[in-house]
């Protein structure tokens, strides 16, 4: 137990380690104790967890740190958690020249003395392990309000750990923020430029914002909204603090570019995850006081209730108390008390709490029942002495305190009372006799009354009449009571009923009494309508709606419904259509007894809005000249129609041709008075019902004349580079005798004609079974014409086959005719399924595979809409009997079973395509089918080539390549369902696999493959097996052709690339050295100076790109950057360094070739200097700088799984290749120019002397140009394309790791300059000595000579023999000044 005086600080540290040595942290002077962990199982905190790094290869690994620090003084505790809130992370930390980040400190736990006590409470967001609440004492006082929560205040600090942990689960954060730009309305077109613009912007800058907050995972930019711009987005993270959450704010506005000129003051956060409510009692009747809780662990006090009935706030009143209070500084609780509840208080309150930007709120609904009490109203008596039983009940099982029998009348007869609270009924027995009746009170009425009284203030009561006779007066009726009313009563106090004993009873004597409603229906197509029938008695077996032709209707139209003394049916039809005009009948059956009321629907012809098609879809037009506009319906009715631009209205022509009526205008530009405007045009249709409808809008843009580019009678007129979408019938596209063309053209304006960019159009007669199946989904008996159109559409898909091959359009009216359908059977037969896979086996052969491109290209969820609409099927599926059903297909086959009750058998499928090579299976074990309901049909399907349309995972590279399986079942399950399943396949060697399924929910809805509740369970050489906790669609991922991380190859390239990379920057250090210690020597002429500028400027831009490598590689770990901004940093930098390492080979190359080549002219060393480094660092920052600023706001700069240049998606990486390509020309070019020039014969050579002064040049240009050239990248750039040999791996690996070693030797040490002035300065006097003997003979002895020992250990290394002196005294000066030139620059 610390001391009573003493205040302790617990906070928490995220550490990444990019070494897998034990991570020591010398905290000893400050710190007490110091915990470890390293985690990463899944059910631990968040926070807590260690990042998945799916390699097995060595990475950085992260750890937590709980630390303890001790504070003598209690005045040290706010400076120092004010100092850790303001640090910027993340830290580089110092660990023995190792990286070492700390990416995180949280305050988690804070101990103060209280009296002569320790009391340990968690900082806001934090709570006590279940466990250290259990096994710890609490503060009583503190935690008293909180039961059934996690404690947050522990007596003393737990001697072993852990410390508070951040509570709650994953939160989402509805926010906005107003920018104070002015609102245009393209921002509520989500399909516009100006939208996706500001959508990518802003979701860059809050995703770099956000990542700080607890547990980010994403964020989503919902919508724009007026006054300036208001932008609503949505953050899926664990609640933060609200310090963090202004941190973060502060972040987005400084990441986001200024001009959106975002308020600072404008951010505001919803979240209703973290308001609880609760409401006493539970079930609530007239009169009842409600108090309705709301309970926050946020420190405010700031509570309001609204009503969202009447959208008002709620005021104390005489009806309503509100009172909020904060309960020991960490809950804040508020009670709305309602007092006399009535039915028109139910609905729907809000409470509301605010706290700075933060806004938490919650809603709840309140239900009120009528107090209903369920007694016969009237009842005779005979006074004879036989008991008499009244009868209450209460309709609802409220919690009643009390039941009360009271009477009142001119006779006074009382009786005994009881009571079943369980049943709320209560049965009060009367026994007269004749001096309680006396004679002359025949007839004598007396009122009895039972009052329900509830716990909370409700009070209902019912008003029994009963007549009391005499004997005398009436011996008729001698022990007469009604029997009918004494076995109604009899059964309620037996049966324990709560009042449907009335009801039941008159359901078996008589038919109900239906009601339907009364006022005449009349609607035009496309519009609304309801109709209810109500029966007078609770009690029937079935409710169901027919036509009068005695067609059923389908059942989603209708619902029905019980209450206690009735019952109700309400068809309701959204879309009426012709098909819906006639009778309906409402029945009610109840065993053998029918009840029937009927009710005509009278529905008027107006095209649905979707029946009406346009044309133009958008048109331009000249200021000066016209345009034909016409609406189109498959119909010749009596419609009015007009055509509507802005407010002007222009009248209709009618034209018919054929089954098609158009109605159409020839619009002139020079009848409004605008021009250089966007307008918008539509017809109206009205019927003789005087509804109407609107047709899809038309766009016009209206323009000079002298704008128009392109001009076509049918297209129409466009503006350079106009793209125009022109409906495929109106087109130049012949007409088909089964039908209109459906889909859409996409035209675009190049020079003077117009082009087809995309060709989406629909052959006829699967456009016509795209509107048949729009309209049979709104017909009235969609269920029975169902089995008949699978089987059309089957038919017809089969015909077109090869018409499909060629058209994305018509492959996408199959996938959207499906996805309609599936949405219509409650049970789907085997023929059924037969037509439905049969369809599915066609648009999935192979042939078809290469149309499933165009979507793949375009990024739609086709594929994913397929998949979704087939398991539809597939859960609507039941089979026949206990039979196993199977469908087989060269591309899907189908195999089920039905479960049988009591001990089901195990559930074992298994698939074989022969063709495509690929098997699997699938098996569900006895227990897992023993919780479904017997006679359910599980289902799996296998499909073979689906895995190609199938988008590829997150990183692009991992793709399915086997059977994708799906397994369902029509029973909703809401507990793990294990199943287990076998992937065959002869393609696994060397392959990283992942078991996963598709979730529709991914990557907004568009669907993508997950592996949650998947994993791995065995692994052969020919097969995967998985296990998973869920039914869907199932596959495995595997990665192609780059090393998997924990390969062999992985594993040796990276030991290649470190060891390499150490020798590489030690001996560009060292290049650096030696041209500083040298410098002076070797630069005493232009163009020796030059050379040397270039050879430093080399080594240092190498130098710093390798050590960007090195950054790289430890804020990436091979699946996801630890750090997006570093990442983006790291790669923007070792591009541009790397760029200038070729540019400054280029610059030596040129200078090369311009001492050999312009020998007589000479330029200033200034002037060389300042071309040489606008060459070497100019180009390169412009190149770099370029490249990304056109592909970081797309997020398309780097590649997902490395901090380089991106390749995938933007080919970003050919800013570094084609530069790089181009200078290797250039110096290659360079070297045969200069290599030429050297073997040309100089005046007064002799040629033996010349010949071995030119096979010491071409040597010396070879050994030094060779390397410095860059072809080390020619082996990188056979490295980009996919499928290339692992050998180009491992060469351009060593040849790239070691290019620093190449620099130091060839390019520094190799120099005989440089060896002179080593040796004049750090040699021997030995080598002194004979140094000064060979410069006094006259004649230069190079250190390159068989004489020197140096010269030897590298001429022997490059085949040289004998000596080879430079120059020689017979030279001409022209000579002489070009041999020394080139000597000094290769030197």
């Amino acid at each position: 137990m610390k001391s009573p005086r003493r205040t302790t600080l617990c906070f928490m540290i995220m550490v990444i380690h990019s070494s897998q040595a034990t991570l020591n942290l010398n905290l000893e002077s400050v710190v007490h104790p110091l915990i470890l962990r390293e985690h990463g199982l899944a059910e631990e905190d968040p926070l807590r967890q260690k990042r998945a790094v799916a390699t097995n290869s060595a990475a950085a690994e992260e750890y937590t740190v709980d630390i303890e620090i001790g504070f003598e003084n209690a005045s040290f505790l706010e400076p120092t958690k004010a100092y850790l809130n303001s640090l910027s992370f993340p830290l580089q930390g110092n660990s023995a020249g190792q990286a070492t980040h700390i990416l995180s400190i949280a305050v988690t736990t804070v101990c103060r003395p209280s009296g002569n006590e320790i009391w340990c409470s968690c900082e806001t967001g934090y709570k006590w392990p279940q466990e250290k609440c259990l096994h710890s004492i609490t503060c009583q006082e503190h935690d008293s309000s909180l039961t059934g929560h996690r404690c947050s205040c522990l007596k003393g600090l737990p001697s072993k750990g852990p410390f508070c942990q951040l509570q709650g689960a994953d939160v989402t954060l509805r926010m906005s923020v107003r920018l104070d730009v002015g609102f245009q309305e393209e921002l509520r077109n989500s399909s516009s430029a100006l939208y996706r613009s500001y959508k990518t912007d802003l979701e860059t800058a809050f995703r770099k914002g956000y990542s700080i907050l607890p547990g980010f995972k994403l964020v989503t930019v919902t919508e724009f909204r007026p006054g300036s711009v208001v932008v609503d987005y949505e953050i899926k993270t664990m609640t933060p603090s609200l310090e963090l959450m202004h941190r973060a704010n502060e972040q987005v506005v400084k990441n986001l570019n200024h001009t959106y000129k975002v308020d600072d003051n404008s951010f505001h956060v919803v979240n209703n995850n973290e308001t609880k409510l609760s409401v006493v009692p539970k079930t609530i009747l007239e009169g009842d006081t409600v108090t309705v809780v709301c309970e926050n662990e946020i420190l405010s006090s700031n509570v309001s209730w609204y009503d969202v009935k009447t959208g008002s706030k709620i005021q104390n009143s005489s009806r309503f108390s509100i009172n909020t209070s904060v309960l020991n500084n960490m809950t804040s609780v508020s009670h709305l008390i309602i007092y006399n509840v009535t039915r028109g208080d139910a609905g729907e309150y809000i409470c509301k709490l605010t706290l700075d930007i933060f806004e938490y709120w919650a809603k709840i609904k309140i239900d009120v029942k009528p107090i209903q009490i369920l007694a016969s109203e009237k009842t005779k008596v005979m006074c004879d002495n036989n008991p008499v039983f009244l009868n209450c009940c209460s309709e609802s099982n409220a919690n009643w305190s009390a039941i009360e029998w009271k009477q009142e009348g001119k006779i006074s007869i009382q009786g005994n009372t009881e009571t079943d609270m369980g049943s709320s009924c209560s049965r009060y027995t009367l026994k007269a006799d004749g001096t309680q009746c006396p004679s002359g009170s025949a007839g004598t009425t007396v009122t009895y009354t039972c009052e329900f009284i509830s716990t909370h203030g409700a009070r209902g009561s019912r008003n029994i009449e009963v007549t009391f006779t005499s004997v005398g007066d009436n011996p008729s009726h001698k022990g007469g009571v009604h029997e009918f009313l004494r076995h109604v009563m009899e059964m309620s106090t037996v049966q324990s009923t709560t009042g449907n004993s009335l009801e039941t009873s008159k359901a078996q004597e008589q038919q109900a009494n239906l009601t339907i409603t009364p006022d005449p229906i009349s609607v035009s197509e496309g519009q609304n309508f309801s109709i209810k029938c109500s029966s007078d008695v609770s009690n029937y077996d079935e409710v169901y709606w027919n036509t009068s032709a005695g067609i059923k209707i389908y059942q989603r139209f209708y619902t029905a419904r019980r209450y206690p003394d009735k019952a109700e049916s309400v068809l309701t039809v959204k879309t009426a259509t012709r098909e819906w005009n006639g009778t309906y009948r409402c029945i009610f059956r109840y065993k053998s007894s029918y009840s029937v009321v009927t009710k005509d629907v009278t529905v008027h012809p107006l095209p649905l809005e979707t029946n009406i098609v346009v044309d133009p879809l958008e048109a331009t037009v000249s200021c000066k000249g016209s345009h034909r506009f016409q609406c189109c319906i498959e119909e010749d009715e009596d419609y009015r129609v007009t055509f509507q631009m802005d407010s002007i209205t222009f009248p209709a022509a009618k034209e018919v041709n054929g089954k098609q009526v158009c109605y159409t205008y020839n619009f002139k530009a020079s009848s409004v008075p605008w021009c250089s405007q966007k307008v918008d045009v539509f017809c109206r249709f009205t019927n003789t019902a005087n509804n109407s409808v609107q047709s899809p809008s038309m766009k016009v843009h209206l323009v000079p004349e002298e704008n128009i580019a392109c001009q076509d009678p049918i297209i129409g007129a466009g503006e350079p580079e106009k793209v125009v979408q022109k409906l495929c019938q109106f087109s130049d596209i012949p007409s088909s005798p089964a039908g209109p063309t459906g889909g859409i053209l996409t035209y675009k304006c190049v020079g003077s004609q117009w082009k087809v960019k995309r060709n989406d159009c629909i052959f006829a007669p699967i456009n016509s079974l795209l509107q048949l199946a729009k309209a049979l989904i709104k017909s009235p008996s969609q269920d029975q014409k169902l089995p008949k159109y699978l089987k059309n559409l089957s038919i017809s898909t089969g015909k077109v086959q090869n018409e499909v091959k060629s058209s994305p359009g018509s492959l996408g009216a199959i996938i959207s005719i499906l996805d309609l359908l599936s949405t219509v059977p409650n049970q789907v037969n085997s023929d059924m399924m037969k037509h439905v896979l049969s369809t599915v086996n066609i648009i999935l052969s192979k042939p078809i595979l290469n149309t499933w491109k165009v979507f793949q290209q375009q990024r739609t969820n086709q594929s994913s809409q397929l998949l979704d609409s087939v398991e539809r099927f597939s859960r609507a599926f039941q089979s026949e009997g206990n039979a196993i059903s199977s469908v087989l297909h060269p591309h899907v086959q189908m195999k089920s079973m039905v479960v049988k009750s009591g001990h089901p058998n195990i559930y074992e499928q298994s698939f074989v395509f022969s063709d495509s090579d690929l098997r699997g299976s699938v098996v569900i074990d006895t227990c897992q089918l023993e919780h479904l309901q017997p006679g359910l049909s599980v289902v799996t399907m296998a499909f073979p080539t689906i895995k190609t349309i199938l988008a590829q995972d997150a990183l692009g590279k991992n793709f399915a390549d086997s059977l994708v399986m799906t397994t369902t079942v029509r029973h909703n399950i809401t507990t793990p369902f294990r199943i287990s399943m076998t992937f065959g396949n002869s393609n696994l060697l060397n392959r990283k696999l992942q078991c996963v399924f598709w979730n529709f929910d991914l990557a907004n809805r568009t669907g993508g493959w997950d592996s949650s509740g998947c994993y791995v369970t065995k692994h052969y050489e020919n097969s995967v097996s998985c296990s998973c906790d869920h039914l869907t669609s199932f596959s495995i991922l595997m990665s192609p052709d780059s090393p998997d991380p924990g390969s062999l190859l992985k594993i040796l390239l990276d030991i290649i690339s470190y060891i390499g990379l150490c020798f590489s920057i030690l001996s560009l250090a060292a290049c650096l050295v030696v041209e500083a210690v040298v410098w002076k020597s070797v630069t005493k002429n232009r163009t020796s100076y030059m050379r040397h500028i270039c050879i430093v400027n080399i080594a240092a831009s190498l130098l710093v790109a390798d050590i960007w490598f090195i950054v790289a590689t430890a804020i990436h770990d091979y699946y996801y950057p630890l750090n997006e901004t570093a990442c983006v940093a790291a790669t923007f930098f070792i591009h541009f360094f790397y760029l200038s390492v070729f540019f400054w080979m280029l610059t030596l190359g040129l200078m090369l070739l311009y001492r050999l080549v312009f020998i007589l002219h000479d330029t200033s060393k200034s002037i060389q200097k300042t071309i040489a480094f606008s060459l070497g660092y100019g180009c390169p920052l412009v190149i770099s700088v370029i490249t990304v600023a056109a592909t970081q706001p797309q997020e398309v700069y780097m590649r997902k799984n490395a901090c380089w240049l991106n390749w995938e998606d933007t080919k970003a990486l050919l800013a570094f290749v084609i530069p790089a390509l181009i200078i290797v020309v250039v110096n290659v070019t360079t070297t045969v120019v200069v290599i030429t020039k050297i073997l040309r014969p100089s005046i007064g050579d002799k040629p033996s002397k010349q010949e071995k002064n030119s096979l010491f040049q071409i040597s010396k240009s070879i050994g030094v140009l060779t390397p410095l050239l860059g072809l080390t990248w020619g082996f990188g750039l056979a490295t980009v394309f996919q499928g290339n040999n692992a050998v180009f791996h491992i060469v351009f690996t060593l040849l790239n790791a070691f290019q620093g070693l190449f620099i130091l030797l060839f390019g520094c040490l190799w120099d005989q300059k440089v060896q002179e002035a080593l040796l004049n300065k750090f040699s021997l006097s030995r080598w002194s000595s004979q140094h000064s003997k060979s410069t006094s003979l006259g004649s230069s002895t190079p250190v390159f000579s068989m004489s020197s020992p140096i010269s030897r250990r590298f001429n022997n290394l490059f085949g040289k023999t004998g000596t080879y002196n430079v120059s020689t005294p017979e030279t001409t000066s022209s000579s002489f000044e070009n041999t020394s030139s080139a000597y000094s620059l290769l030197n």
